[in-house]
């Protein structure tokens, strides 16, 4: 794990860290204080290769370990506002990739539960998550489609990948009043994002929250592995 030390590089990477919280975010209609702060907080750079830290604040996707991207800034931001997180929820994350994601919902929920397929990237999140001190941040390896059932419920859900429909596991761990945002779409191909609400009765609604490109959600309520 690489640590930033503040000079002129580091002064740099948080002036680049502000403009991405005003360009990128505020001036698309992400107005809520909680999640524009919880971006100020978490330095992307930490969660790139260093020879890519200079790209952290850009306005796109990433590469990162096992051939995996780590999302543009504003479409993170787009799903924390969509699944409405607050102070004292619980927030499962499907697909943590190199846990940048995880970190930043960490600074606005109470607890985030990770799931990633992949063991590099699951060595690689908690890696970095723990020497940064989220310690309300825990990472397991696992099929996301099923969820993580000992956790559950959770407030909100929150799937990094595209799947060909809602999977019926996630649904049925979200909490009365819970709300999952993912895409839903064929792999490489544009897709929509959604938003699922679940009232206190247990009914689902389901709204649609634009065009977007994901990765293909693999597993067993997903795409076969051969679709990744």
């Amino acid at each position: 794990m690489r640590f930033w030390r503040m000079g002129r590089r580091g002064a740099d990477l948080a002036s680049a860290r502000e403009g991405m919280v005003q360009r990128q975010l505020r001036a698309r209609g992400i107005r809520r204080a909680e999640i524009l702060d919880a971006f100020r907080a978490v330095p992307r750079e930490a969660f790139v290769s260093q020879d890519l830290a200079h790209l952290a604040y850009t306005d796109q996707p990433l590469p990162i370990e096992a051939g995996q991207t780590i999302s543009q800034p504003y479409i993170v931001a787009l799903m924390i506002a969509a699944a409405d997180l607050k102070p004292r929820d619980k927030v499962l994350e499907v697909g943590s990739g190199s846990g940048y994601a995880a970190a930043v919902i960490s600074r606005i929920a109470l607890q985030v539960i990770g799931v990633e397929r992949r063991t590099e990237l699951v060595a690689v999140a908690r890696e970095r998550t723990s020497t940064l001190g989220y310690a309300n941040i825990a990472i397991f390896e696992g099929d996301g489609t099923l969820g993580f059932p000992r956790e559950a419920p959770f407030d909100a859900i929150m799937v990094a990948a595209s799947g060909s429909h809602v999977p019926h596991s996630l649904t049925d761990q979200l909490a009365p009043g819970g709300r999952l945002v993912m895409p839903v779409g064929e792999p490489r191909r544009v897709q929509k994002l959604v938003k699922v609400s679940k009232g206190t009765d247990g009914s689902l609604q389901q709204s649609d929250l634009g065009d977007v490109r994901f990765v293909p959600l693999v597993g067993e309520e997903g795409w076969d592995d051969d679709q990744d």
